[in-house]
Formats: structure tokens, sequence, C-alpha cells
């Protein structure tokens, strides 16, 4: 399975940055420096699903999804 549809597939809830970075093992500084080196416009707050899946989509599948 490729990484599209294992995204596309993945049941994703609104979260916060510290939750996003938290599945990938870095911290909100670092996930806002991956934000910026994509040139991704990302608000602040709670992530919508639909940003969740961009960047998913540009990082990679988290480690640990939940």
């Amino acid at each position: 399975m490729d990484n599209n549809q294992y995204i596309d597939d993945l049941e994703i809830k609104a979260k916060f940055r510290y939750e996003v970075a938290r599945e990938y093992g870095i911290s909100v500084k670092t996930l806002n420096r991956w934000i910026k080196s994509y040139n991704l416009s990302i608000p602040k707050g709670i992530i919508n699903p639909h940003l969740l899946r961009i960047l998913y989509a540009k990082f990679g599948p988290p480690r640990s999804p939940k």
C-alpha cells in the first residue's frame, strides 16, 4: 500500500500541533520548521483534518497515528 492510500484510509480528527509533533517524535518547534520549509499555510490552533492530510502527505505517515 502506498503512503497516499494509507493516509486516505486514516480516520483523522482535528489535532493541535503538539499532538502532530508527538506522532512524529519531534518537538513543536521542529514541526513548525518543517511546515515553513514546505511553505505551507497552517493556522495556529487546531489543525483540521483536511490540513492534516496535507501534512501527512508532505511529511509521510506518522509513526503512531492516533
